[in-house]
């Protein structure tokens, strides 16, 4: 029987996600965000729904949503151009902080003002819609029918990645002053921005100790990288929250650091997240949407309606607003990064905090989460491509992923020499971390030329070909392992009469 039940549970997991897959062409072609599929497929499949599954864990969906967001996270920030991302540091910096600050206030307020919330429950529920989902910004940003200019989505992008440790600190420190009835502003600053250092400078410390650690480790069997790069990624989360810093933002600047560093199959390995982040959106979503109950959503409706529009119409734009008050945006921009403020998943995600906490009035407040998001997504995720247009701010295309990208830099072919006391010596050449723009296209040893693979290992000696762009052949140069052909000595490896090491 017991074998019987893990069968059911299996296939149905595996027919839901399979369901969504296919699905998602579906909402590529007409427009539909992906993550209302997969919320709707899972309220489809829970109780109310024709799937009869009766689902009401919370503390199980929390964690869930936290896996899940750590792997989606960490696969926008390596997904993230640091170049691109640099200039516009400092205005979403604040628009993650302040921005999120403000809004959660001024929501909580506005709705104790306007409903029978109490205000400790109307800036509790404002602290849990205030971020922008990182899975839904990123969703729509790189749908291919979305073209915005590079600026602005670099803005959107950064932001939705940094703004839900904001929100996640501000759902917490409100829960423990509902439960033990005390908040202090000062302290509350202050273990911000300890929380927030901590994250950032474990991300990136850690993330260093991943790039040498992976170039140098030699494992044997290349299957064995991608779990290593997930057992490097949790450990990442699971010292900054030991360490109380932020954990989620630590593995958004482990993943921009990983990004723009040079190390062994990177690429395989950022095709590997991106595909274990579609998976935590999926089981995220599924999971979130089989515990929610829409006959007891539609309780909600008046609230959640005015908690929507406040939230679209008035919160967020002014909150833009203030945010962006000393940098030079158009007023245009402005309205469409304000417009863009979609919600997600991680407010659903952040709903289940106070079910767990046991909060009075928390599955009310849940309910509300949930309408908002559905009304977030479906008017503002629908409609950014249309605002994009109307408000003229339309770049010239969409950023591709680095696996997706077909531009090419120009590049110049370029020879180096292995010297013989080179680190790279008896090293596989996919273990050399060599530059992604360099093309080793051909290897000359002893008289005879070798089509290169990444199995192969370099000799003392061993003249290598590459077709590299300049910021490779920078790089290349940089490195004591090689030096230029044209300052090796001119005769050639034959007639030198070594033998390979």
């Amino acid at each position: 029987m017991e074998e019987l039940s893990v069968g059911v549970l299996l296939l149905t997991a595996g027919a839901l996600v399979l369901v969504c897959v296919l699905a998602s062409k579906i909402t590529e072609r007409v427009g539909v965000p992906t993550l209302l599929l997969f919320l709707g497929l899972g309220m489809l499949a829970g109780a109310d729904g024709p799937g009869g599954i009766y689902f009401d864990d919370a503390a199980l969906s929390r964690l869930v949503g936290t896996i899940a967001l750590v792997f989606i996270l960490y696969a926008g920030g390596v997904d993230t151009n640091w170049h691109s991302v640099r200039p516009v540091l400092a205005p979403g910096a604040v628009l993650a902080s302040l921005g999120v600050l403000f809004t959660a206030i001024s929501l909580g307020v506005f709705l104790a003002w306007a409903t029978d919330l109490a205000l400790s429950n109307g800036l509790l529920l404002g602290a849990i819609v205030a971020s922008t989902d990182a899975a839904a910004v990123f969703a729509v940003l790189r749908a291919r029918n979305v073209h915005i200019e590079e600026k602005t989505r670099s803005l959107l992008e950064l932001e939705s990645g940094a703004n839900d440790p904001t929100a996640v600190f501000l759902t917490i420190a409100f829960i423990e002053a509902l439960t033990t009835g005390e908040l202090h502003a000062g302290s509350m600053v202050l273990a911000f921005f300890l929380q927030m250092g901590a994250g950032a400078a474990i991300g990136f410390l850690l993330s260093k100790a991943a790039i040498w650690l992976i170039n140098r480790i030699q494992l044997e069997y290349e299957g064995l990288y991608p779990v290593l790069s997930v057992a490097l990624l949790i450990v990442t989360f699971g010292a900054a929250e030991l360490a109380h810093g932020s954990g989620f933002l630590a593995v958004y600047v482990a993943g921009i650091v990983m990004s723009n560093s040079i190390y062994i199959h990177k690429r395989s390995l950022i095709r590997f997240h991106d595909g274990l982040a579609w998976v935590g959106q999926i089981g995220m979503f599924l999971t979130l949407g089989l515990l929610v109950f829409p006959s007891r959503v539609f309780s909600v409706l008046s609230t959640g309606l005015l908690a929507a529009v406040f939230l679209i119409f008035v919160a967020r734009p002014v909150s833009v607003a203030i945010s962006l008050a000393f940098f030079r945006f158009s007023w245009r921009e402005r309205a469409f990064i304000s417009w863009v403020g979609l919600r997600g998943a991680v407010p659903i995600v952040l709903a289940t905090f106070p079910l767990v906490a046991g909060v009075d009035g928390a599955e009310h407040i849940f309910n509300i989460v949930f309408f908002v998001v559905i009304v977030s997504v479906l008017l503002q995720g629908t409609t950014v491509a249309p605002a994009a247009q109307w408000l003229h701010v339309e770049g010239p295309g969409p950023r591709l992923s680095p696996l997706e990208s077909n531009e090419v830099p120009a590049s110049r072919f370029v020879e180096y020499r292995v010297r013989p006391d080179s680190e790279f010596v008896g090293r596989q050449i996919a273990q050399c971390g060599l530059p992604d723009t360099a093309k080793l296209i051909a290897i000359k040893r002893y008289g005879s030329y070798l089509v290169p693979t990444g199995g192969m290992y370099l000799r003392r000696d061993d003249l290598l070909t590459f077709i590299a762009d300049e910021a490779a052949v920078r790089h290349l140069d940089g490195t004591s392992a090689f030096e230029r052909a044209d300052s090796a000595p001119s005769s050639d490896i034959e007639e030198q009469g070594g033998s390979p090491s």
